[in-house]
């Protein structure tokens, strides 16, 4: 996989919890968030990003919604549930291939704060990343 991208640095600082079961798109959006700047920390399934969030709040996380055992939705749902201080309310970003609009809303109602599409071009990767934490004032 090979891409070249002019890095902003407007991720630096920010510590982001990556959610994917797919080796190359795993690495693909680490390596996209990492090189902006950002400290990724990345998991193949919801029950390993919940022993992460036992011990880290992350500024942002970013879901697949195809993961094994727990999908995404099932994941944000009970993620969204834990108090504000134990990371219920940090900024969720859905990752999935399914494109339209009703995936777009369920996700939505799930509890994400917005939908990307695989696969997503790294300048938008980061640009939705920090508009989201841009937008978020809690």
């Amino acid at each position: 996989m090979s891409f070249i991208m002019q890095t902003s640095g407007t991720l630096t600082g920010l510590d982001i919890l990556v959610v994917e079961d797919d080796d190359d798109t795993r690495f693909f959006i680490t390596t996209v968030l990492e090189m902006d700047g950002a400290t990724v920390i990345a998991v193949i399934s919801a029950a390993d990003a919940r022993n992460v969030l036992s011990e880290l709040q992350p500024d942002v996380l970013i879901s697949d919604i195809g993961l094994p055992g727990e999908d995404g939705y099932t994941f944000i749902s009970k993620f969204r549930a834990l108090k504000p201080n134990n990371s219920g309310r940090v900024p969720a970003i859905a990752l999935t291939a399914f494109a339209d609009s009703e995936a777009r809303i369920r996700a939505l109602e799930a509890g994400f704060d917005t939908h990307i599409s695989k696969p997503v071009a790294p300048e938008e990767l980061v640009e939705i990343v920090a508009n989201l934490v841009a937008s978020c004032h809690w």
